[in-house]
């Protein structure tokens, strides 16, 4: 009876400490990038927070996006008021981010997608590649004015929450189609 008792409480005064400490309750993940070295991430979505246009953009214009690479997140407001916070996957390392300021310039549905030139140096065996469910940009881009910069679906659920893209910006498929519907041509984009 002694054992139960000990082994009950001891359980219940585990349980106790986790939720005073959220952040034990949060597992790490351990990934593997592209040369299999393991790193240590973690998903950043207790991390969000609202943003407010004025803050990074001297006028709304017709909209504007905010691609935080700290938070993972992507902040979308129009001019008509409507705001909208999504979960992104960002570029691996700070050599492959590109910060400042860009706009939208193509949109496309079922993009095709073609490995830039470090994609090629790493993996000579990559190709280009039609739209299709292993297509690396899902099923929505948006191009920005930077070349080979992209704001992109992944058909890859991974890797939302990650530092995980050659630069581009990554949203789930759902979420992309949903922000592809309502960004005008011109959206003025800032990559922080």
């Amino acid at each position: 009876m002694t054992n139960w008792s000990t082994t009950r409480r001891g359980f219940i005064y585990g349980a106790g400490a986790l939720t005073l400490f959220p952040t034990l309750t949060h597992a790490e993940i351990v990934t593997a990038d592209d040369e299999d070295v393991a790193e240590v991430t973690r998903r950043n979505a207790s991390s969000f927070r609202a943003q407010d246009w004025s803050d990074h953009f001297e006028t709304l214009g017709e909209a504007a996006i905010l691609c935080d690479t700290v938070s993972r997140a992507l902040h979308y407001w129009s001019k008509n008021g409507d705001y909208r916070l999504y979960p992104t996957s960002v570029p691996r390392t700070d050599e492959l981010t590109k910060r400042g300021y860009t706009k939208i310039v193509r949109k496309k549905v079922g993009p095709s997608w073609t490995p830039t030139a470090s994609m090629r140096e790493r993996f000579p065996d990559w190709k280009p590649m039609g739209p299709g469910p292993d297509n690396p940009l899902g099923s929505h881009a948006m191009y920005l004015d930077w070349p080979a910069y992209i704001i992109h679906g992944t058909h890859d659920t991974r890797k939302i929450g990650r530092k995980s893209s050659d630069g581009c910006i990554g949203l789930y498929n759902e979420k992309i189609e949903e922000l592809f519907a309502i960004t005008p041509i011109g959206t003025q984009v800032r990559v922080i």
